[in-house]
């Protein structure tokens, strides 16, 4: 049977609330042969007291400042010795116990594995389905009109993904996944729940530098014309979910 080595990295910093929901969901995994990595940012509010009431079941720990969210992200993935990684950060889970076991189930041997992702509140309760369906089939094309598949939702061939552009601040996973799905021969959609993700975080936040960030990379990979053409796309495609979601909500 397939059974390769996934390393599983969750990168956290001062996330007390959360990060012991999102330890869980991987070390309660049926699949046995995950290596776990945990990269914090050195955490003052507790949040490494509960990393500590876990980490011998971790494989390893690393507390330290950085340089931002993609810097912890490139520390994990050079530490990183599994055939497939999947950053699952604090706040976010493996839908199910039994998640990865029916991922390299689907196929073997593919070099991306993605699926379907729940969107959470701050309560760990559902908000129903991300806003983006995962397509039917992904090429690296895909993402031209936005982020078609959750960074929670991709397990990626280790030997086709490169570090993340330190250019980016907030927009750097978008990037990531489209330089690594330039690179893949199979793409497997596992045609199932595999994440929950946390509603918010910074790109939230800090809207307008994020949206700068992802013109300028989808600019890089698709060219200019064809981006601003894709904005506009995009914005109306927004315009349209929020008018039929405060329709629902009326």
């Amino acid at each position: 049977m397939f059974k390769p080595r996934l390393s599983i990295i969750t990168i956290v910093y001062n996330n007390v609330r959360h990060i012991e929901r999102t330890i869980l969901s991987v070390l309660n995994q049926t699949y046995k042969n995950i290596e776990y990595i945990v990269i914090d940012g050195l955490s003052t509010d507790g949040t490494l007291d509960v990393i500590n009431r876990y980490r011998d079941s971790i494989a390893v720990v690393v507390s330290e400042k950085d340089k931002g969210i993609y810097d912890a992200m490139n520390k994990g993935i050079e530490i990183a010795t599994g055939d497939y990684i999947l950053f699952m950060n604090s706040g976010d889970e493996l839908f199910a116990a039994d998640t990865v076991e029916k991922v390299f189930a689907t196929e073997p041997d593919a070099d991306i594995y993605y699926g379907e992702t729940e969107v959470i509140n701050d309560d760990g309760e559902s908000m129903g389905r991300r806003r983006h369906k995962a397509p039917e089939k992904f090429t690296w094309r895909g993402f031209n009109l936005g982020m078609s598949i959750s960074h929670q939702a991709i397990y990626i061939k280790k030997s086709i993904i490169e570090p993340y552009d330190s250019r980016y601040q907030l927009s750097a996973d978008i990037d990531w996944i489209i330089s690594a799905a330039k690179k893949a021969k199979k793409i497997v959609n596992t045609r199932q729940y595999v994440a929950k993700y946390l509603f918010g975080g910074m790109s939230k936040k800090k809207h307008k530098q994020s949206l700068a960030e992802r013109f300028h990379i989808m600019r890089r990979h698709y060219g200019l014309l064809p981006t601003l053409f894709n904005h506009g796309i995009i914005a109306v495609n927004l315009t349209w979910y929020y008018v039929l979601h405060r329709k629902t909500n009326d």
